[in-house]
């Protein structure tokens, strides 16, 4: 039981974090037939500049017209052409009224930030679009490692995870089924390492997560869920 409740939470955590991208699409107003995407990017009265169309084309697995979209809506939700991370917790907490997200969403935004600077611009967003929505398997799985890698050390320990398992049953909030137990965070943190720590040694590597992950086929099935969204 208590194995299939973590393999159950792993999944869910997978699920969570592609719905997460996808409300964001939806927020940002890119899920839409009814955009009309022959201008170019309107560049002025932003203060931050992307990158040129060329390079994030050839960077990403996105044409030129699905990058203006992507970019309009950013730049409508985000005028100054920028993210910080309360903007970020404020946008992702409208995805789950009944918890708290803040905790998550922190994890996230660190995650999206790539050049590790307190902001996100729109490369690193449509960078982490293409990976999560276009992106191979084990590019996924790698982006998903390292959102779970707090410390970004190259392992996944029993810390990190136990405090993304409780960031997940916060922002569940009281949809979070079965209740949640002093004890149950734990229960997770053991399945999951029981599963995907091969060479039981405390930690979890990439290669490691990878293959277990490799090796389930709800979360096989899980990557797969909103390939088409754009």
């Amino acid at each position: 039981m208590e194995k299939a409740e973590g393999d159950g939470l792993q999944t869910l955590a997978i699920v969570l974090l592609l719905c997460g991208a996808l409300k964001l699409l939806h927020t940002l107003g890119l899920i839409s037939t009814e955009d009309k995407i022959d201008d170019d990017l309107e560049l002025s009265m932003v203060c931050h500049r992307p990158e040129g169309l060329e390079q994030l084309e050839a960077q990403t697995n996105f044409n030129k017209k699905e990058l203006q979209v992507l970019y309009r809506g950013f730049k409508n939700e985000c005028p100054s052409g920028v993210v910080n991370e309360e903007t970020f917790k404020q946008i992702y907490s409208q995805f789950f009224p009944h918890g708290d997200a803040s905790t998550y969403a922190h994890y996230l935004f660190n995650a999206f930030d790539s050049s590790h600077n307190g902001s996100i611009k729109f490369e690193d967003f449509v960078t982490a679009l293409s990976i999560l929505l276009r992106g191979t398997t084990t590019e996924k799985l790698q982006w998903t490692f390292n959102l779970y890698d707090i410390n970004r050390d190259g392992y996944i320990n029993k810390e990190e995870m136990t405090d993304i398992v409780k960031a997940i049953y916060d922002m569940m909030g009281r949809f979070t089924y079965p209740a949640l137990k002093t004890d149950t965070p734990k229960q997770h943190v053991d399945a999951f390492f029981q599963k995907m720590d091969k060479n039981r040694d405390g930690v979890v590597t990439l290669d490691e997560f990878i293959l277990s992950c490799q090796e389930d086929e709800n979360i096989m099935r899980s990557l797969q869920l909103f390939e088409n969204v754009i």
